[in-house]
């Protein structure tokens, strides 16, 4: 950020008094412009023992696969922001279950929300931010072309679940180690 949105005059980064993080302050006006985690919402539509997968229309990772999701936005929930995603990207219609992942990135300051659905009907085709969709099965998955660590740490635990009949809800964090992307997983409270 370089200039505020309430004055227009140039901001500088600092902590204000009784806060303990840099956040960017007005000096001219006094406003302090809060940043907070952008929240991804979206589902595993399943059908059978298939899921629906999207394929990038869009950067990033375009071309790669990925679930129906996306960013949360102003005056719906988080349930509306998955269903709604899913319908842009899909044309999908799905019924949302349970939450089934939360998974903190918080380098890149972002939250993802991914519920179990039901697909309701097969009428779907790609939206505008996907050249393909497509329903798989798990020995059908593009492992290497799953364009985000979240999608495809989503889609194993989603797998290993499938397999045991038996859906929890799984929370961790996505963080950065060594150049590489890796899970710390949490148990559920």
């Amino acid at each position: 950020m370089k200039y505020c949105s309430q004055c227009g005059n140039i901001v500088v980064s600092r902590i204000p008094d009784d806060d303990n993080r840099p956040r960017f302050v007005c000096e001219s006006c006094e406003t302090i412009h809060y940043q907070n985690p952008k929240i991804i919402a979206g589902c595993i539509p399943a059908w059978e023992d298939k899921i629906l997968l999207c394929r990038r229309a869009i950067e990033p990772r375009y071309g790669l696969w990925t679930l129906p999701a996306g960013f949360m936005e102003n005056d719906e929930t988080v349930q509306q922001a998955a269903e709604r995603e899913t319908l842009e990207e899909a044309n999908a219609r799905v019924e949302l279950q349970e939450l089934y992942s939360l998974f903190n990135l918080p380098h890149v300051s972002q939250v993802y929300m991914i519920f179990r659905s039901q697909l309701l009907d097969l009428d779907f085709k790609p939206g505008i931010e996907s050249l393909e969709t497509r329903l798989f099965s798990k020995d059908e998955i593009p492992w290497d072309q799953i364009a985000f660590k979240t999608i495809e740490n989503t889609l194993k635990l989603y797998f290993v679940d499938q397999e045991r009949n038996h859906f929890q809800f799984h929370l961790g964090d996505i963080i950065r180690k060594d150049g590489e992307m890796i899970l710390i997983k949490h148990h559920p409270a």
